[in-house]
C-alpha cells in the first residue's frame, strides 16, 4: 500500500511503536490525566502524569495489532458513550453481512463521537470496525493525529488551490477506498465536507464523483462501481448535540460578517466537548446497502439522501423546535399529524414532551438572542427533511 503512505491509517507493524510514542508524550499524558482525575491534575499534574503512564503502559503497552487495540479500549469506549448518553440504540445492523466490506456514508453531526458510536455499535454487532476518513484539518494537534492513525483513520486533503494537486489528491483517496473495500475493509465517510451544523443533512455530489475517479481505466461504468462498492446510508441522531450553541454562533458569525474564522486550539475544544458532554438519546440507523446504483452523482447522492432524511429517528428536542419555530400550519395540535409521518425514537408522553420543550428554552435562554433562531433552526431542519423524504417515498409514481 505504499501509493497511500501519505493519507492511510498504521498499519500493525507501525502500532507497538505509535504507542510508545503516545506514552511518552507529555500533552497526550495530561489530556488523559484531565479524564481521570481533574483535581489531581489541577493541583499536582507532574504526579498524575507519572501514575497515568503507569496505568496507560499496563493496559495498552502490549499491543502491536490494530484490531486488538480496539477491542482492549471497547470497554472504555462503551463507558465513555454510557457517562454522556442516555441510551444509544441502533436499527438495520441485522441487514448488514459479515461477508464483504461496505463503505459506510453518513450524516456528519460530531467530529469524533459520529465514526466512534459507528464503530462501537458495528464491533458490538460482530462486524469490522471502520477506517475513517478525517479532514487533515485535525491533524494541527500531534496528539489528535497520533491517536486517530492509531483508530484506523486516513486523512483526506482540504484546502487545496490546484486543480491539479485536487484531482491527483481525489484519485488517491479514491484509490485507497476502493482498495479498501477490495481487501474487506469497511470505510466510514461524511456525506460532505465538516459537520452540518444547520442539520441539514445533504450529500456533495463531488464526494461521490470522488469514490469513481479510480475506477475509470478499468472500464467499469459509474453505476458498477457504485455497486462494487456496496455503500450504505447512515442516519445519526442526536437528542442534544454539545457543541449546538457554538454551531449557531458560527452560522450567525458568517449570517452577519460574511465568514468565520476559527480560533487555535478551536477543533480541540469541540472534540473534547462533543466526547465529554451530555448528547441524551443517540439513534444510528443503518441502511440497506445501494446494489441498485444510479448512472451519475447526482441521482446517487439524492437516492442517499432520501435513505438518510427517512431513517433519521426524530428525538422529541427536534419536535418542540419545529414546534417552536411554527412551520406546522395549525399550531401544537399538528404535532401528533408530524409524528405520525416520521420515525422517531421515542413513543414520548406529554410529560415528556413538556420536559423537551423546557430544555430546549434553557438552551436558547443561554444564547445571546442573535444566534437563537441559528440553534432552533439546527434541531428543526432534520424534522422538515424527514416529511419531504417520507413524502416522497410514499407518493405514487
Amino acid at each position: 500500500m505504499q501509493e497511500f503512505d501519505a493519507i492511510r491509517p498504521y498499519s500493525d507493524e507501525e502500532t507497538g511503536p505509535a504507542i510508545k510514542r503516545l506514552v511518552n508524550d507529555q500533552e497526550f499524558l495530561d489530556m488523559v490525566g484531565r479524564f481521570k482525575s481533574p483535581t489531581l491534575a489541577r493541583w499536582a499534574p507532574a504526579v498524575l502524569r507519572f501514575f497515568t503512564r503507569r496505568w496507560l503502559v499496563s493496559r495498552f503497552g502490549h499491543f502491536t495489532h490494530v484490531d486488538d487495540l480496539q477491542a482492549g479500549l471497547s470497554g472504555y469506549i462503551g463507558d465513555l458513550i454510557e457517562g454522556t448518553t442516555t441510551r444509544v440504540t441502533t436499527s438495520g445492523v441485522e441487514n448488514l453481512s459479515k461477508q464483504g466490506a461496505y463503505l459506510f456514508i453518513s450524516n456528519h453531526r460530531d467530529i469524533v463521537f459520529d465514526p466512534m458510536v459507528v464503530n462501537y455499535l458495528l464491533f458490538k454487532n460482530g462486524l469490522r470496525t471502520t477506517r475513517i476518513a478525517i479532514g487533515d484539518n485535525l491533524l494541527a494537534n500531534r496528539v489528535f493525529a497520533e491517536m486517530m492513525r492509531l483508530n484506523k483513520s486516513f486523512i483526506v486533503r482540504r484546502d487545496m488551490t490546484s486543480p491539479r494537486e485536487m484531482r491527483d489528491a481525489y484519485i488517491t483517496l479514491s484509490g485507497f477506498i476502493n482498495h479498501s473495500i477490495a481487501n474487506n475493509e469497511n470505510i466510514w465517510i461524511a456525506q460532505r465536507e465538516g459537520r452540518a451544523k444547520d442539520g441539514l443533512d445533504f450529500t456533495d455530489p463531488a464526494i461521490i464523483k470522488m469514490f469513481y475517479m479510480s475506477c475509470k481505466k478499468s472500464g467499469l461504468s459509474f453505476a458498477e462501481a457504485m455497486n462494487k462498492l456496496r455503500i450504505v446510508p447512515v442516519s445519526i441522531s442526536y437528542e442534544y448535540d454539545p457543541c449546538d450553541g457554538d454551531k449557531a454562533r458560527e452560522l450567525e458569525t458568517k449570517a452577519r460578517a460574511g465568514s468565520y474564522k476559527k480560533a487555535e486550539g478551536e477543533d480541540t475544544e469541540q472534540i473534547m466537548k462533543g466526547l465529554t458532554e451530555f448528547k441524551g438519546h443517540v439513534h444510528v440507523h443503518f441502511g440497506t446497502p445501494i446494489t441498485d446504483a444510479p448512472e451519475n452523482a447526482k441521482e446517487f447522492a439524492a437516492l442517499v439522501d432520501r435513505e438518510i432524511h427517512a431513517n433519521y429517528h426524530l428525538h422529541a428536542s427536534n419536535l418542540v423546535a419545529y414546534e417552536k419555530r411554527g412551520l406546522h400550519p395549525q399550531g401544537v395540535k399538528d404535532l401528533k399529524i408530524v409524528r405520525d409521518s416520521v420515525v422517531t425514537a421515542g413513543n414520548w408522553s406529554e410529560e415528556d414532551m413538556q420536559i423537551a420543550r423546557m430544555e430546549m428554552e434553557k438552551r436558547l435562554e443561554a444564547c445571546d438572542s442573535a444566534i437563537r433562531p441559528y440553534l432552533l433552526d439546527m434541531y428543526a431542519n432534520p424534522v422538515q427533511t424527514a416529511l419531504d423524504a417520507n413524502t416522497r417515498q410514499n407518493s405514487p409514481d
